[in-house]
């Protein structure tokens, strides 16, 4: 089953003052002039994403959160410092989408780019950064009801690697493959397209290798019982043949081959947790809501241990779901 979203543009013409609450997964842009919000139509699954903006980003800072005051100040020289001499970090292009767009490691998408920008955005992924750019969420933020002033935070970073390119007419279709969280602590540039610095962002070390080894095994069963059930389900034409549950799980088992730092790439059971946030065929409006929201959850969670059950029980809910329709699918064929 494929799914189209189109979402309207962001509109703001007044500047924006600090705001005092952002995660520490989050960087706040404030003083943004945003004229156009990128117009997104997402299908998964062998289906494309047409990206397109006019104006994205004229003008933007950058400001961190100060762990003691819980208040955004700007970076210092002594941030950058500890950037570089403590933590591996990568330069890479950033795509903004909207926040019903995030994409979660494992996920697989196709996105259609035809606007100059993004074409070139493409052409310094593919011979300069070795197939690697960022997958981000704008998120507009509410100062006050009062106040005309806005603030955007980006989050829920993904580092994506670009798994085939086809050449069209009119732009290219870039196939996509959601590699690991990072995140994005400093803006490089804006123009032609956005640029960025970003760490990796990993679950902590679990405590209790048996106890995740034993969760690994039980969400395993849980999306193999989906898959088959989403299999059985009458399929519409162009339904792939291979259902995105299979896609992303048969990636998560294996170790992935990313020409980038270690650091980037997360544990087996992180892979496979992020594995069972997937579209299933057939999922209604209600569904996919529920979906989106156990996506941007997961992206949250740090600890392994709970997104694992978290996501089992999701999936296991799934698989009652879908066992019904299947029923209820049998009884009008008879």
């Amino acid at each position: 089953m494929s799914c189209r979203t189109t979402l309207n543009a962001f509109t703001t013409n007044s500047t924006s003052t600090s705001i005092a609450a952002v995660s520490r997964s989050s960087v706040l842009l404030s003083n943004i002039t945003l004229n156009s919000f990128p117009t997104v139509g997402t299908r998964r699954g062998g289906g494309a994403a047409s990206i397109t903006t006019s104006h994205l980003l004229y003008y933007y800072s950058l400001r961190r959160l100060d762990s003691k005051t819980q208040l955004l100040r700007r970076p210092n020289k002594k941030l950058r410092r500890n950037i570089v001499a403590y933590a591996t970090f990568l330069e890479l292009p950033l795509l903004p989408f909207p926040s019903d767009q995030v994409l979660v490691p494992s996920e697989a998408k196709t996105l259609h780019l035809f606007e100059a920008r993004y074409l070139k955005l493409l052409d310094e992924c593919l011979f300069k950064k070795k197939k690697l750019f960022v997958h981000f969420v704008l998120d507009p933020i509410v100062v006050s009801s009062s106040s005309k002033e806005a603030s955007f935070a980006a989050r829920y970073g993904c580092l994506v690697s670009i798994e085939k390119v086809e050449q069209l007419d009119v732009g290219a279709l870039v196939s996509i493959r959601g590699i690991g969280r990072v995140t994005l602590v400093k803006f490089a540039k804006a123009d032609p397209y956005l640029e960025g610095i970003v760490l990796p962002l990993q679950d902590n070390v679990p405590q209790n290798e048996s106890q995740i080894s034993s969760k690994v095994l039980e969400l395993k069963e849980a999306l193999h019982s989906l898959n088959s059930l989403e299999i059985k389900l009458k399929a519409t034409k162009d339904e792939p043949l291979q259902t995105q549950t299979a896609n992303s799980l048969e990636w998560a088992l294996k170790e992935p081959s990313i020409d980038c730092e270690e650091a980037f790439i997360p544990s087996f059971a992180e892979r496979v947790s992020f594995a069972a946030l997937q579209n299933v065929s057939g999922s209604t409006q209600s569904e996919m809501l529920k979906l989106q929201e156990e996506k941007l959850k997961a992206m949250d969670v740090k600890e392994t241990l709970q997104r694992l059950e978290n996501c089992t029980g999701f999936v296991k809910n799934r698989v009652s779901m879908t066992a019904a329709k299947l029923a209820i699918q049998s009884l009008n064929m008879q």
